[in-house]
């Protein structure tokens, strides 16, 4: 029916979704369940519509002959680049069910990690939301009252006063070319930022500023150190592993120098040279593949790190929480002004 089509529609799978659909998988190929088996149950087990669609399209791919790696990489809008390529190690090294548990271990890590920085951010863009809420109605409604008693008085007013009386003029009359410009120019970054330099503009900004740059960086590096180390357990190419933390590290800035890295990794000069070259990871990061690539313990060393800076973006979050207090009281000051 339309209502059923629509519903699909806006229908989302969540990491949520994926993390629980990843855990059945991984139990039930464990318990040694055949393929076909398998996603029949999860398919009438999914509540989520839209799943419980791709559970019924994988069962009939595998059915008609393709690889349970095809079958995920036929939904690269659900199941990611690292997500297929740990599916493809796990079926070629015949371990897919401790690849997946380390795969689920990312998804949480990586859901955690963006979760933490979503609530840290909330409360100032709340707040902001609100700030800007209160002007535009004290300069439309409160302003105006005061405007012609001010005009008729023939005062010498405070800058403040003036300043104010002429925005509200402004709002009045071309209130129209406002909206129309804040439309056009939200619709404009919107796709611009869809684009593969504007994204790269965009990150690069938000890397450069102040408290949040060094969070962001910080939960770059803890998230590149992560994922690496499991590739590599896993059985991964180093190349490969390149190419897929550049398409899931989360920052286009950072994603570019990783392609340069890797670059240079194709000529031959190891890991933590190609990786020194980059101004986004730090010396800790460096200094820590370079000893794992000259004692072989790499894995074990790149776990130390994404273990220190998941620390470090508590701490840098802690250090955001405190900077916005103040920041939001001379902001609001500044609006009661």
């Amino acid at each position: 029916t339309a209502l059923a089509q629509i519903t699909d529609r806006l229908t989302t799978i969540s990491v949520q979704d994926i993390i629980l659909f990843t855990k059945q998988f991984r139990t039930m190929i464990r318990a040694g369940v055949s393929m076909l088996n398998l996603l029949q149950i999860l398919e009438d087990q999914t509540e989520n519509p839209k799943l419980k669609k791709v559970m019924s399209t994988m069962h009939r791919d595998i059915n008609e002959g393709a690889s349970l790696t095809e079958a995920f990489e036929n939904h690269p809008h659900i199941f990611s680049h690292l997500y297929c390529s740990m599916v493809r190690a796990g079926e070629a090294s015949g371990a897919l069910p401790e690849i997946l548990e380390r795969l689920t271990f990312i998804l949480e890590h990586e859901n955690k990690v963006k979760s933490d920085i979503k609530s840290a951010l909330q409360y100032p863009i709340i707040v902001m939301v609100f700030l800007a809420i209160a002007f535009i109605v004290l300069l439309t409604f409160v302003i105006p009252k005061f405007v012609n008693i001010f005009t008729n008085a023939g005062l010498d007013l405070p800058l403040p006063t003036v300043i104010c009386m002429h925005l509200y003029t402004i709002l009045s009359n071309y209130w129209f070319i406002l909206v129309g410009g804040l439309v056009i120019g939200f619709l404009v970054l919107y796709y611009y930022f869809k684009t593969s330099n504007g994204r790269f503009v965009r990150d690069t900004m938000l890397l450069n500023i102040p408290v949040l740059g060094p969070l962001l960086q910080k939960s770059a590096i803890s998230r590149f150190a992560s994922i690496f180390s499991i590739l590599h357990a896993s059985g991964v190419d180093i190349l490969e592993s390149m190419g897929i933390l550049s398409g899931t590290i989360g920052n286009e800035a950072i994603a570019r120098e990783l392609e340069e890295a890797k670059d240079r990794l194709e000529e031959g000069r190891g890991i933590a040279g190609p990786l020194g070259s980059s101004k986004y990871f730090t010396p800790m990061l460096i200094n820590m593949v370079a000893i794992g690539e000259e004692t072989g313990n790499l894995q074990e060393m790149l776990q130390e790190v994404a273990g220190h800076y998941d620390t470090e973006v508590e701490y840098a979050m802690g250090k955001l929480s405190e900077a916005i207090g103040p920041l939001l009281t001379v902001g609001l000051a500044a609006v009661v002004g």
